[in-house]
């Protein structure tokens, strides 16, 4: 049987994304999960993203490694950065969680808003979809958003007062190819934030559950 070892950093997400990807992947699987929660809310707090918190993710990923893992997901869109500076040091192959939304939305458009709750989040979003689109030769035109007070909804659990906030906010987005929601504790709102903007958007963990799926056929 394979091991996927998850590593996390919101409670939500770490509550539903090992159900989720094992009906997905459709096969028996064995999944270890590490919540770091300190490594999402501490760059958020602080407006950057350390070399004592660097030096703590590569520890989480290296202790994911060392469970035999056939292969390890980073599901925080605010790691991605340095999850790339990481992977060449571990055994595994290492998936961050936007990796494939970021591919597949650097191809959609020119005119991309990002929309995140933790403002931690939205310049690696913005510089995963700058470095996919010049792989393709493109040039972006992006802003973004971050609505702190669902941030702290998302904390507290109150995914009802999050989810209201964050239509709220869509509806101020206009002009757009689509829209990336920067943070997998967003997805479930990504038909109706579709709605409300008008233009596609594009969420992460669906995207990366694909990514996973073909990456297992190659272990």
């Amino acid at each position: 049987m394979k091991t996927i070892a998850l590593l996390h950093t919101v409670q939500s997400v770490a509550d539903t994304f090992a159900n989720q990807l094992r009906e997905y992947l459709g096969e028996e699987v064995r999944i270890c999960n590490l919540w770091d929660d300190f490594l999402a809310n501490n760059p958020n707090e602080i407006g950057e993203f350390t070399i004592n918190n660097r030096n703590r993710l590569y520890n989480d990923i290296r202790n994911l490694e060392l469970t035999g893992a056939d292969m390890i997901v980073v599901t925080c869109s605010t790691l991605t950065p340095v999850v790339e500076m990481i992977r060449p040091f571990i055994s595994v192959p290492v998936i961050a969680i936007d990796d494939a939304m970021g591919r597949k939305a650097a191809a959609s458009g020119e005119k991309i808003f990002v929309l995140a709750t933790a403002g931690s989040t939205i310049e690696p979003t913005k510089n995963k979809l700058t470095a996919e689109a010049a792989k393709l030769g493109k040039t972006l035109e992006l802003e973004g958003m971050a609505v702190a007070p669902a941030y702290e909804a998302l904390k507290a659990v109150d995914m009802e007062r999050h989810d209201a906030l964050l239509k709220e906010a869509a509806k101020e987005i206009k002009g757009y190819d689509c829209i990336v929601l920067a943070q997998a504790s967003m997805a479930h709102l990504k038909d109706s934030i579709s709605e409300i903007a008008g233009c596609p958007v594009f969420a992460s963990p669906a995207l990366c559950m694909e990514e996973v799926k073909e990456t297992l056929k190659n272990i």
